[in-house]
């Protein structure tokens, strides 16, 4: 039976506070990157304060369930990490309380967040998406001026089409302007050009003057009176300048929501599902009734029977009719009817292809789109409980609270998710992946890496050990950390200078000896390398005894006895014979060539590295030896 235990109290108000804060801190920072693509449409229009709090509203409602598994990402790092940190974690475990037991509190309330956020996604957004496009669409209806694209007709103005082939964004000027004026409908429409032009708001908001420059005008006579005569009379006029007062209201009114509410994002998780079943049904029709049209296209003739057109096939592919023959015995002018007809059919199919294919891409777009927002909206809220296992188990295992290391992590963490998550949708809306391969591959990323972090962290695993990478790096580029024997301040027993000096004289007999038998110069045996053990027992005795001398020696006060075994290299005993302590190691790199090579390469390295410690160590021996000889007054030597 669940009992609620003062640690899950504890640990649920140390994680509700921090969520809080970390909540609010997330939607501030998506609502700026979110900003940052409408700015255009807020500068300049004039506003008021009401309009622009509904768009913050609106935005905040929309962003809340992306801000949901960050929030929790961060906040389930900065708990665990100041837990582990203050050592507390560890008080939790020495009495018995696995890492599981620690998190079943948290546990609870990530599950009822990640229900709060479906239940935003399925209730409050599609309203909020609703309401912000509609506001989002008014706002840009606002100021015309502002929002006249260039290089396409624009009919935001009533009763008027508007094109302008190039636009001054410092002055508002307007160049290459081309103007349809309906007046009465389109065959009385009146034809403006102009070299340039401004477009400005009245006073009152209610119209817009345009001012023209160098241009023509082309109008219509047609009146009611000559309606039915066969020559209509016009009006051209060339100005210099002209102002044309066009209506337009603009005041703020809310557009039509209409196309906005035909969006995935403005429906619930029912009526995208009963919207998909409605678009399938809708998209079959389309496509048989292009399978019905393809069977009776122009190259169809329904007059030939088909064992006539197989006969005719049969026969061309005989010989007994030759087309090219028909062909050339027709007359130039029938030769020309013949290819412009064939050019014109073939130009008129290729357009209706075009057309179709695009269609049928609208329409597949339509229904990935509403299959996208349906599995994202279940992805997005189980996203909440997948961060948590990360950010928990990462808080455990690093130990580090406050806002350093957790927010560096968190970022990285979110980098990865957003990446997948955006890629997949986009190829999944594309059409080049699967919906659910799309929406599913962020979750498929990130859920193993949090199966591992909980799995290592209540295993109270190192991975996080900086030190041990460090050590593991080092090791696989032979870089190896320099002697430190520094002088003692309390010595209990002195070192037994004219023993470790022998020891010393010894140790250069023997490696000299061992220099002369083993070539160290040349290249190894790769044989003997990958496929045999090549463990050298005689290096290996001999850094035990050196080792064992530094150990006594180490006592010294003497500061050139120190900086001479400060001087002696740190020996590795095997890495000039074999790659791997393991054997089978050393056979799999073996047989993979080029990973096989690079590792001989790296033992001839060492092999060569051995033979410059071994001088080093003679050299220094040496040294060592005559500075004993020179306070001790004696002559040391060996039988």
């Amino acid at each position: 039976m669940f009992r609620i235990k003062k640690l899950d109290i504890f640990i649920a108000k140390q994680f509700g506070l921090l969520f809080i804060g970390t909540f609010f801190i997330c939607q501030f920072v998506l609502m700026m990157q979110f900003l940052w693509r409408y700015v255009d449409e807020l500068i300049g229009k004039g506003l008021s304060m009401e309009i622009l709090a509904q768009f913050f509203w609106y935005m905040g409602l929309m962003l809340m369930p992306q801000a949901f598994p960050l929030a929790i990402l961060l906040s389930s790092l900065i708990t665990f990490g100041n837990l582990g940190e203050s050592s507390e974690l560890t008080a939790i475990k020495a009495a018995g309380i696995s890492l599981m037991q620690a998190f079943r509190s948290l546990i609870v309330i990530v599950i009822i967040i990640s229900g709060v956020s479906y239940y935003f996604q399925d209730v409050v957004m599609p309203d909020a998406n609703k309401s912000f496009g509609q506001l989002l669409l008014s706002m840009k209806q606002k100021n015309p001026e502002l929002e006249i694209p260039e290089g396409i007709f624009y009919d935001g103005i009533p009763n008027c089409n508007l094109y302008v082939q190039k636009k001054d964004m410092t002055t508002g000027k307007l160049y290459g302007i081309t103007i349809y004026k309906m007046t009465g409908g389109y065959e009385d429409a009146a034809i403006i050009l102009a070299d340039s032009g401004m477009l400005q708001s009245t006073a009152e908001k209610k119209h817009l003057l345009l001012t023209l420059y160098s241009g023509e005008w082309f109008e219509n006579m047609r009146s009611q009176d000559i309606a039915g005569s066969a020559s209509i009379p016009y009006r051209r006029e060339t100005f210099s300048t002209k102002r044309i007062v066009l209506d337009f209201d603009g005041g703020f009114n809310m557009a039509d929501v209409t196309g906005i509410s035909a969006s995935a994002k403005s429906k619930s998780m029912e009526k995208i599902i009963h919207d998909i079943d409605s678009i399938r049904e809708f998209n079959d029709s389309v496509a048989h009734a292009y399978y019905n049209d393809g069977q009776y296209s122009t190259f169809y003739q329904p007059k030939i029977s088909k064992d006539d057109s197989l006969k005719a096939v049969k026969r061309a592919m005989t010989g007994d009719v030759n087309i090219d023959t028909i062909f050339a015995h027709q007359s130039l002018e029938a030769k020309q009817d013949i290819v412009r007809g064939a050019m014109s059919t073939l130009s008129s199919q290729l357009t209706l292809m075009s057309m179709k294919g695009d269609y049928s891409y609208t329409l597949n777009r339509q229904l990935r789109t509403h299959q996208i927002e349906a599995i994202g909206k279940i992805t997005l809220s189980l996203a909440c409980i997948i961060f948590f296992f990360i950010g928990a188990p990462l808080g455990a295992i690093i130990r580090k609270g406050g806002l350093g290391v957790p927010v560096i992590i968190s970022v990285l963490v979110f980098i990865v998710y957003y990446i997948f998550e955006n890629s997949g949708m986009k190829m999944a809306r594309d059409g080049n992946w699967t919906v659910l391969f799309g929406k599913l591959i962020s979750t498929a990323v990130l859920a193993p890496l949090a199966v591992f972090f909980t799995f290592k962290a209540n295993s109270d695993s190192t991975v996080f050990n900086i030190d041990m990478y460090k050590n593991v790096l080092f090791k696989m580029l032979g870089i190896r950390t320099k002697r430190h024997v520094y002088k003692k301040e309390v010595i209990i027993n002195d070192p037994d200078y004219i023993k470790d000096a022998e020891e010393l004289m010894r140790l250069c007999r023997d490696i000299k000896a061992y220099s002369h038998e083993h070539s160290l110069l040349k290249a190894p045996n790769p044989i003997k390398v990958f496929f045999r053990p090549g463990d050298d027992q005689v290096i290996e005795g001999i850094n035990e005894r050196l080792e064992a001398v530094i150990e006594d020696l180490s006592n010294t006060k003497d500061k050139t006895i120190l900086n001479e075994l400060n001087a002696l290299p740190i020996i590795a005993t095997h890495a000039h014979t074999r790659p791997f302590v393991r054997k089978w190691m050393n056979v799999v790199t073996g047989v993979i060539l080029p990973l096989g090579v690079f590792f001989y390469l790296r033992m001839w390295r060492f092999r060569l590295r051995l033979l410059r410690d071994l001088r080093n160590i003679v050299t220094a021996s040496e040294n060592i030896i005559r500075r004993v000889e020179e306070g001790k007054k004696v002559t040391i030597s060996i039988d």
